[in-house]
């Protein structure tokens, strides 16, 4: 009996790592048209299985994942003319204020509120590299050169937050979290672009339905032990 738990558990386990990689992979055919979005992997790992002298206690070996990994590469660039829309060429993040503290972001389709503040696609305020939100009138011309600086007619306004980090952390709504300390990045900001995901709809396609029959394997393998079970023990019956 302690095979067929240790079994059992693995089976169940497989099943829910198939249920996180179709989570992961429809989350990344739901933002393909996305600006900034970047692809999102799940790492697995295999596990040494160490000698436990039939010990059932220590036999429980589950399938894993072993980190989530957030694709850096770059998306395509589409103009879109607009003032507000600002797109990164090269490595990099810009710095937003959120009400759970400063996170990063590369879907520049920027606005301003009420108040003249420039804001992201959620309403929060983008940042200035001083850690300040960036307020325009909203009634002169509005430039941005490749390096960041933020120009009302002639009038420097803000210079744009850029940072980099060596890996980042997802955390919704197009935002991330750096890991570690941030690093400068020579990133170069377009004016009138966005940035698309990077997310390839037809890998993705095919990445689901590999998900979706790990996940109908692992399903079909606990049916068919349950049934082995159920006859074992009519047999022991007789």
């Amino acid at each position: 009996m302690a095979v067929d738990t240790q079994t059992i558990y693995l089976l169940a386990a497989g099943g829910e790592r198939a249920l996180e990689q179709l989570d992961t992979t429809t989350n990344n055919l739901a933002n393909v048209n996305t600006p900034g979005f970047k692809r999102i992997i799940e790492e697995e790992m295999s596990q040494h299985v160490p000698p436990n002298g039939s010990d059932a206690y220590n036999m429980l070996i589950f399938p894993r994942f072993k980190s989530t990994q957030v694709v850096l590469s770059e998306g395509p660039l589409r103009k879109t003319d607009s003032p507000f829309d600002l797109a990164l060429k090269g490595r990099g993040f810009f710095a937003v204020k959120t009400p759970n503290g400063e996170l990063y972001t590369r879907n520049g389709h920027f606005t301003l509120n009420a108040n003249g503040v420039l804001v992201d696609a959620n309403g929060n305020p983008v940042l200035d590299i001083s850690g300040k939100e960036i307020v325009l009138s909203g009634n002169g011309k509005v430039t941005v050169t490749p390096d960041g600086l933020v120009f009302e007619d002639d009038r420097q306004v803000g210079v744009l937050k850029i940072v980099d980090f060596a890996k980042v952390k997802p955390v919704g709504n197009s935002y991330y979290q750096g890991v570690g300390a941030p690093t400068a990045t020579d990133a170069e900001v377009l004016q009138g672009f966005l940035e698309g995901s990077n997310v390839n709809p037809v890998k993705e396609m095919v990445n689901l339905i590999e998900a979706q029959r790990r996940f109908e394997i692992y399903g079909n393998l606990t049916r068919a032990l349950a049934q082995v079970d159920l006859r074992t023990n009519e047999i022991g019956k007789v």
